[in-house]
């Protein structure tokens, strides 16, 4: 890159050598002199005078995980975002909280560890140390007494006691917040609640229950909790990963290995029991209704029926549907493979008559086919080999028969059950009932293989206009399911008929039946699932929680916190066998997972538990640590908490920090597991708001070109080489792709390129100019030369090139002069973009006062104070460096941080006439310039003067005139006489 344009005789030139000496010179002035540090109202970052908690604003980013590659320009953009609004707040008089902080923990640290043979602490310090650098060259205004680090024990010693909050911890049915298990086990022992558990299924009164049942049952109350269930098992990882952390194709999104499922006990938290609140409170945040959606979606609250089929001899198979309405139409029943009752349910031989297509053979063959066991044995081992993601992907569908038959409550039909992987066991019951007529995946399964289809929704006329063959009595022929509201048709059987009721009143009135007949009753469920907390790794933290001799989780005291990670130097997962439970490698650190301990009743020992937790764990609540990073007595200071999150609690606001900016890749999980555990700690009265985070900004991506070679693999984009005939790299043609920079597609820029030709301010200013902060935007090198020279230019307006020296100094401007108005015009419209984080139009703005300032220093050979002036305070949260030069150069001894956000003069940009449009009898006629003050005898006045008006009011009446002053003349006239 060239920092053009270049002269060697401008030796005070504004260019990529100067704007370096400027940049570090104020990055040193600022960490000297404590620039950004915000005091706190209370402990040992406390300021001397009193805070207002009116004016605080608290403004974070999404902190990043310290990647040994570093940063490319593309990172930089919600920061660049942060910081341009946190420094034009505290222009504006507000206490500006700024933190930052990394995100340490993690598969991909740990596997780039095992990779390169350095531990990961080592290589973390390493990548923080690298990116604080950067960062540090865009001259951020974080205060950096306040870095964290999720991998440092003095913060994950507060995560391991938020642990033990949840552990400790229950919600309550009747009010639907967490309270302390105490408080549990006193109404247990009062007998104000019966101790109703899987641990206890009798319900036994709590006197009755030994001492090991008892700790049973509240243990299946507890937020945080044991359970074995499905998980995402990754051989070769050696651990367990969230669905978000495996790709589409059923491998791990770090290192590309296959996943599997499979059974395990894992720490699990009761993220669902919050579902209602997590749902009800997203109404009082100012984020916007798409990333509103997105986590309505995935919480995926469903009103509907639970109905009980019954199958075989005893058995029952509960199903949830939203859909009760057409239970008429339900042919046959689906199973997920994992569905406890599955093996009861498998015939030894097949019924007589079964079709081919049920059995399985064109999936297995013959032999597994030869009987239903078989079949479905074959089946299960086949889903075990893929994840949720790929059973829900949109594919042929496929299905075993189970060889038992159930019985449809309201038909009385016998109903074939099947499994097949597009149901899973972790949402509903893990059956569902099968409309294929009204359903599409139904309808898929039913046509692929064979099922019956029954339509009791009679489809409307157009849609089936619309599908050429289609007959309204046999679904076979619509070629999709009719999934819409409508009409019940055939739904008549012994004691209830809904034919002809539409969708709402059947629902209705089929619940109502099953409620009475003690088959059904209505039900709220969600599509949330409790959050998997357990991986079975090393980089993480680990849990404060030990086991005796019973097996059962104990609870470490708080005095014992941290359980600091031990040193290894082979964390390396351990392959297992399919049917063994994978050994973390914490079991093999010596002295850690057997100790002795004295936890109240004299020293025994006690085993460790050896998983730890997800690196989502640190992110849940890294903001509150923010807010008082030294306190070694409390995760958060009491009066620090309420004055940075509830500041003066203004009527309707929920959340706490003013302004969080970050990907939209975190619009779920990131943000859902934050507010179930901000919402924990407010019940449990450690924090003082309901909602974590009050206003979200999601910034778009930068992207940029990418290329592949012949055989499909990414090559460094740095390297190709533009020939006539297209790309190449090392003399291969290369396919050119578009995405977003980044390590894996290898179009990473580094911001140290653009440092060094051109300076951290214009990179600053161009990632806040390339368009809206919301969208996404593509890399444009040639672009950056534009906001280049806006700097140099406002640096050429201020400072002689040749001399160094500051320019002649222009007369006052009058208010009435073109100039002064136009800077006061750019004030008032820059100051409204700011608030609104429309940095891009404010940008346009100031280089179209930039201009005029440049023909005016031309023309006069001196500048004017005023212009420049207000131009460099509104240039400071943009390109902070140059503007704190120029303010210095002027003759202030104040520093440009301390200055207030230039006002406009309203006298300026009051215009003295305004333009409006007039219309005659309903039609447009023209416009009409007036003065801003004109009454309407004046808008009259001028609007007579145009000929189209004229002509007609001297042959018509006017019979009515509306004039609202500055927007608009209408005119209606009436024949005369």
């Amino acid at each position: 890159m060239n920092s053009e344009p270049s002269a060697d005789d401008a030796k005070f030139r504004y260019g990529a050598a100067l704007a370096e000496q400027i940049e570090l010179k104020w990055q040193q002035i600022w960490s000297e002199q404590g620039t950004f540090e915000t005091p706190n109202p209370a402990g040992d970052l406390a300021a001397a005078s009193t805070l207002d908690p009116a004016r605080k604003l608290f403004v974070m980013d999404m902190f990043p995980y310290p990647s040994g590659s570093g940063l490319h320009v593309g990172h930089p953009l919600g920061y660049i975002a942060s910081d341009v609004y946190a420094r034009y707040m505290r222009m504006t008089g507000h206490v500006v909280l700024h933190p930052f902080g990394f995100d340490a923990f993690g598969l991909p640290a740990e596997q780039y560890a095992i990779e390169t043979g350095q531990h990961p602490a080592v290589t973390t310090a390493q990548n923080i140390a690298n990116m604080r650098r950067q960062l540090r060259r865009l001259g951020l205004s974080h205060d950096p007494r306040r870095e964290i680090s999720t991998a440092d024990p003095k913060f994950y010693r507060w995560t391991q006691w938020i642990f033990l909050q949840l552990f400790n911890s229950w919600c309550d049915p009747d009010t639907g917040r967490a309270r302390p298990v105490s408080d549990l086990v006193a109404e247990f022992e009062q007998g104000t609640r019966p101790p109703v558990s899987e641990a206890n299924p009798g319900t036994r009164a709590w006197r009755e229950l030994d001492d090991v049942t008892r700790r049973r049952v509240i243990d299946s109350y507890r937020l945080a909790f044991l359970s074995e269930a499905p998980v995402n098992w990754c051989p070769g990882l050696g651990t367990v990963l969230a669905n978000e952390e495996v790709t589409a194709d059923g491998r791990s999104q770090v290192g590309n290995y296959p996943v599997y499922r499979r059974r395990m006990k894992q720490w699990m938290l009761r993220i669902t029991a919050y579902a209602d609140r997590l749902l009800a409170d997203l109404d009082g945040l100012d984020w916007t209704e798409s990333l509103k959606t997105m986590q309505r979606n995935w919480i995926g609250r469903s009103v509907g029926a639970d109905i009980r089929f019954q199958a075989g001899e005893g058995s029952e198979i509960q199903v949830f549907t939203t859909r009760p309405d057409t239970l008429f139409g339900a042919t046959f029943l689906v199973l997920a493979p994992e569905h406890p009752l599955v093996a009861a349910l498998t015939a030894d031989e097949w019924p007589e008559g079964t079709p081919g297509e049920w059995k399985g053979a064109p999936l297995f063959g013959d032999e597994a086919s030869a009987s239903p066991r078989s079949a479905v044995a074959a089946y299960i081992e086949r889903t075990a080999r893929v994840s949720d993601r790929q059973r829900q992907a949109e594919t042929a569908k496929s299905a075993v028969f189970t060889g038992s038959y159930a019985v449809n409550p309201v038909s009385g039909a016998k109903m074939p059950i099947l499994i097949s992987d597009y149901v899973l066991v972790g949402y509903g019951t893990g059956a569902i009932m099968a409309v294929p007529a009204h359903d599409q995946r139904d309808y898929e399964l039913a046509t692929e293989i064979g099922l019956p289809l029954v339509a009791v929704v009679r489809p409307g006329e157009q849609w089936l206009s619309e599908r050429p063959g289609a007959d309204a009595d046999e679904p076979a022929t619509w070629g999709e399911a009719f999934h819409a509201d409508g009409t019940l048709v055939n739904s008549r059987g012994d004691g209830i008929s809904l034919n002809g009721l539409g969708t709402d009143d059947a629902k209705n009135r089929v619940v109502r039946w099953l409620e009475d007949s003690g088959l059904g009753a209505r039900r709220i469920t969600y599509k949330l699932r409790d959050w998997l907390f357990s991986r079975q790794r090393y980089w993480g933290e680990p849990f404060p929680i030990v086991y005796d001799e019973t097996g059962l989780p104990i609870a470490l005291p708080e005095s014992q916190l941290p359980v600091a990670l031990p040193p290894m130097s082979d964390f390396r997962p351990q392959a297992v066998g399919e049917d063994e439970d994978p050994k973390a490698p914490l079991s093999r650190a010596p002295g850690f997972e057997v100790v002795e301990l004295d936890l109240g009743d004299g020293p025994r020992q006690y085993r460790r538990e050896t998983n730890t937790m997800p690196q989502w764990a640190g992110s849940c609540w890294y903001y509150l640590r923010y807010l008082d990073p030294d306190n070694d007595q409390r995760f958060v200071d009491p009066a620090v908490e309420e004055f940075w999150m509830a500041g003066v609690g203004e009527a309707g606001r929920v959340g706490g920090v003013d302004l969080y900016i970050g990907g939209v890749e975190h619009a779920v999980l990131h943000l859902l597991y934050a507010r179930f555990w901000h919402k924990v700690l407010y019940d449990l009265g450690h924090v003082s708001t309901p909602e974590p985070f009050q206003r979200l900004y999601n910034q778009g991506y930068i992207l940029a070109d990418a290329f592949t070679n012949p055989s499909g693999r990414y090559v460094p984009a740095t390297e190709v080489e533009e020939t006539p005939d297209g790309p190449c790299y090392q003399g291969e043609p290369l396919k050119r792709h578009y995405g977003k920079m980044g390590k894996s597609l290898k179009n990473s820029i580094s911001p140290d390129e653009i440092y060094q030709s051109y300076g951290a301010d214009t990179l600053r200013m161009y990632e806040m100019a390339m368009g809206p902060l919301d969208v996404d935007r593509p890399w444009q090198p040639d672009d950056i030369v534009g906001v280049y020279r806006f700097l140099q230019r406002l640096w050429r307006n201020v400072i002689e090139e040749e001399s160094g020296d500051l320019r002649a100094e222009a007369k006052h401007l009058p208010s009435s002069d073109p100039l002064y108005k136009l800077t006061h015009r750019t004030v008032s419209e820059v100051t409204g973009y700011f608030d609104d984080l429309r940095f891009n139009v404010a940008i346009a703005r100031m280089i179209e006062l930039n201009n005029a300032l440049t023909q005016f220093v031309q023309r006069e050979d001196a500048f004017p104070r005023q212009v420049v002036e207000a131009l460099v305070l509104m240039t400071f949260p943009l390109a902070s460096h140059v503007a704190s030069e120029l303010w210095e150069r002027l003759g202030h001894r104040d520093r440009i941080d301390d200055v207030a956000f230039p006002v406009a003069d309203p006298d300026a940009i009051r215009e003295e006439t305004v333009t409006i449009p007039v219309t005659l009898d309903g039609k447009p006629r023209g416009t009409i310039t007036i003065d801003r003050e004109a009454v309407q005898d004046d808008a009259m006045a001028a609007a007579l003067r145009l000929e189209n008006v004229a002509s007609v009011v001297a042959d018509r009446a006017i019979a009515r005139v509306v004039f609202v002053p500055g927007k608009i003349l209408n005119i209606v006239t009436k024949a005369r006489g």
